[in-house]
């Protein structure tokens, strides 16, 4: 029987056996004909693999089919209300049993670290490296482009008992913290990069046999 795999925000990680989906703007100017292949906003075009597809509004894959969801540092780029909206249609999509693993930047690590420096400077960096605040506002269209094209700031953090609450709520089960390349799954090897799971929380779950718990307008 064949499986499928489904990653969501891949950028430009896409291993063949999987159906690789980004919601980037950018790769939906790259996929109209004729005029996306003249420009990329990037200093590389979006490997020709990669699907749009927007996890939030829901990808184009039937309920029930997928064996294995991944993402990689996304959700936090989501708001509280889209991100419910995006675990809620990656359960959909799940088989009963299916894996969902994610990797994001973790929220308590970073409190701790802020909370072991005495430098005058900690809050600032706190700011930075969890790219919750804006150094500097640039006025004019060209400015708001490149912002809204590039989807970089963080709105909305996690630590693990946060969004492993987030994640029982929607219906999975068997959670636990995950690490790089510890799923029992070997498919996930080829979508896992070590160096994003780097000071960074890694959840598993899996799709329970019950009903959805929350259902998602």
């Amino acid at each position: 029987m064949n499986k499928e795999y489904v990653q969501f925000g891949c950028g430009f990680s896409a291993p063949e056996k999987w159906r690789n989906f980004d919601a980037s703007p950018t790769l939906r100017f790259e996929k109209i004909p004729v005029v996306g292949r003249l420009y990329t906003r990037n200093s590389a075009r979006f490997p020709k693999s990669v699907e749009y597809g927007d996890i939030v509004r829901g990808l184009p894959i039937a309920e029930e089919s997928t064996d294995g969801v991944y993402c990689s540092h996304v959700l936090e780029h989501l708001s509280l209300e889209d991100f419910r909206s995006a675990i809620s249609n990656t359960y959909q999509i799940l088989k009963p049993g299916g894996y969902f693993r994610l990797v994001l930047p973790d929220l308590e690590y970073a409190i701790n670290q802020y909370n072991q420096q005495s430098s005058p400077v900690a809050a600032f960096e706190f700011m930075r490296n969890t790219i919750l605040g804006k150094e500097k506002s640039r006025p004019g269209l060209r400015a708001f482009v490149s912002e809204w094209l590039g989807h970089c700031q963080h709105l909305w953090m996690w630590d693990y008992k946060s969004i492993a609450h987030e994640l029982q709520q929607t219906g999975f089960t068997n959670l636990r913290r995950a690490t790089f390349g510890d799923s029992a799954d070997p498919m996930f090897r080829d979508v896992e990069d070590e160096t994003r799971w780097v000071d960074a929380l890694g959840v598993e779950c899996r799709k329970g046999e019950c009903v959805t718990l929350r259902k998602v307008a």
